[in-house]
């Protein structure tokens, strides 16, 4: 019996000191533009104490450490080899007397999926598409050229933006193998903007853009402690971006901070001829979104809660945000709870049967514009690919919704249009407006999604629930703010409004997160702590400033 309970206790020191090494974080030297913001970078530039091209080369050497070697987070697929002499370029300009915009000389990380016609591929982490350029800039990529940005590279994703297999892994492609959340590492980054999110929070970049079809700025964002602006769609133009859906596609801002993420929508709006989703927003977005960043931009607020069906799958989430709640109600917010969207959980099948019909003659209409330097040209092209390949691209999950997306018809094809009418009905008028409408609501809430699930090839995501699909389906904006964090992991808040109300949702999350503070940076953890906590209220962790 000693004996057993000698080696109990050895055996029980031994796993404990193994567990308390596997969380420590690997060891970083401190980086200089940790948390850094787009105004506090420019006034490092315009006081010369910065200049575009270090700025590139010290978000490039953050890389190397961080998403290359330590801890590995492989959420940059790709560096600009131009990025240094476009910053170069841009820095004569500054010393000659000319500065483009806000984002002058910044440096931004965007998605795997959005065209750049230079040295850089665009394959939606496809293998299929390596060594594939696309002939021109997508819209978005031009229109942040134009105001001076610095794209440095190009980030992971969830390969084919999620849209390959019903039991994928987010944040896994061929190409760039698999993000690891920076908060802990075995856990997942959420996707499928999977890179831009761990890179933005890990601070390998001033500031980062993400796509969306349903979730996949907003799911990462939360996860990752970050701002992400999902717009209504047709705010940004989507030519030049491998697509799921006319319908629901948009690119967004994915950053630290509110003000970071105004000024980037700002830099990124535009009318494009090519794009018809754009026209119907002229005249209905902001020149300057950052007109909206009011301190006190939740007094008077309606906000309604959105608990049917969007709270209830994780309970700390749950706390974390009723302590939100508690928090805009505190800065003059006019609490509505509940104010439950009468179609929750009816637009899951409507939509998917949506994306197979979009995403085949979508992609096969990009695949087709690529031209001959492109591997494949169509969907077929790409299912019989990914078989001849199926060692490199399909070790861990199938593509058994490409197959289902290829059986699909033309959108002519009497069951899309009947889905297409179906989803549009019940998450506008009889959805999102509707509650609205009825309660007189400025914006609705609701927890972004789940703290961060482990990382699992095996087995595939382990999704519990997430609040994107109403805004995603309706076409109309959402912005997800970091709430707080439990066992080390962030939770976000959603604030979800009307078509073309981003100047107004940016007004309350600017006021909720100023008034709240709770983004920190990761730490690198190699997984979390599991220490028993003896109530709930101690899992839930403020993470103030």
């Amino acid at each position: 019996m000693v004996r057993k309970t000698l080696s109990l206790i050895v055996f029980t020191i031994v796993c404990c000191t193994a567990a308390s090494r596997a969380q420590q974080p690997p060891t970083l030297t401190p980086f200089q533009l940790d948390e850094v913001t787009i105004a506090q970078l420019q006034e490092g530039m315009a006081s010369g104490r910065y200049t575009s091209r270090r700025l590139v080369e010290l978000y490039t050497e953050r890389i190397n450490a961080v998403d290359r070697q330590g801890p590995a987070l492989r959420s940059v697929i790709e560096l600009n080899p131009d990025a240094l002499s476009i910053a170069d370029s841009l820095d004569a300009e500054r010393k000659a007397g000319r500065v483009r915009s806000p984002l002058h000389g910044i440096p931004v990380l965007i998605k795997d999926n959005i065209d750049t016609a230079d040295r850089m591929m665009t394959t939606a982490g496809s293998l299929a598409l390596q060594g594939s350029s696309a002939p021109r800039d997508a819209f978005v990529a031009a229109k942040l050229r134009a105001a001076g940005a610095v794209i440095l590279g190009k980030t992971n994703l969830s390969e084919w933006a999620n849209f390959r297999s019903t039991k994928s892994t987010s944040g896994w492609s061929g190409r760039g193998g698999q993000v690891s959340n920076p908060y802990a590492l075995d856990r997942n980054p959420c996707g499928s903007s999977s890179g831009t999110g761990a890179a933005i929070a890990a601070n390998l970049a001033a500031i980062g853009v993400g796509t969306e079809t349903d979730g996949s700025i907003v799911c990462p964002s939360g996860a990752n402690a970050l701002v992400g602006i999902k717009p209504t769609v047709g705010l940004l133009s989507r030519t030049g971006i491998i697509p799921i859906s006319h319908t629901q596609d948009t690119a967004g801002p994915m950053t630290r901070t509110v003000a970071d993420a105004a000024t980037l929508l700002s830099a990124m709006t535009g009318v494009d001829p090519e794009d018809a989703a754009t026209t119907s927003g002229r005249g209905r977005s902001a020149a300057d979104y950052t007109t909206a960043l009011k301190a006190d931009g939740l007094k008077g607020a309606r906000i309604g809660i959105a608990r049917r069906r969007y709270f209830g799958y994780s309970p700390v989430a749950d706390r974390l945000i009723d302590a939100a709640i508690a928090d805009m109600k505190a800065q003059g917010a006019i609490i509505v709870d509940p104010a439950n969207i009468a179609t929750a959980g009816r637009l899951d099948d409507c939509e998917f049967e949506i994306l197979l019909y979009e995403f085949k003659a979508d992609l096969n209409k990009y695949l087709a514009a690529r031209g001959a330097s492109a591997p494949v040209h169509s969907l077929r092209d790409l299912i019989a690919f990914n078989l001849r390949e199926k060692e490199r691209e399909m070790p861990f999950f199938a593509q058994e919704i490409l197959i289902m997306a290829e059986k699909k018809g033309p959108l002519t094809s009497a069951p899309y249009r009947k889905a297409l009418t179906t989803c549009r009905l019940r998450a506008r008028a009889q959805g999102l407006d509707a509650v609205m409408t009825k309660f007189r609501l400025d914006a609705i809430v609701a927890p972004t999604g789940s703290p961060a699930w482990p990382t699992d090839p095996v087995n595939g995501d382990h999704f519990l629930g997430a609040s994107s699909t109403p805004a995603a389906v309706a076409g109309y904006p959402s912005i997800t703010v970091p709430a707080g964090f439990t066992y080390g992991l962030p939770v976000g808040v959603s604030f979800i409004g009307r078509a073309w109300s981003e100047a107004k949702l940016i007004r309350l999350a600017y006021a909720y997160e100023q008034a709240t503070k709770h983004r920190r940076p990761p730490a690198f953890l190699r997984s979390i702590s599991l220490e028993p906590r003896r109530t709930l209220q101690n899992q839930v962790e403020p993470g103030r400033t």
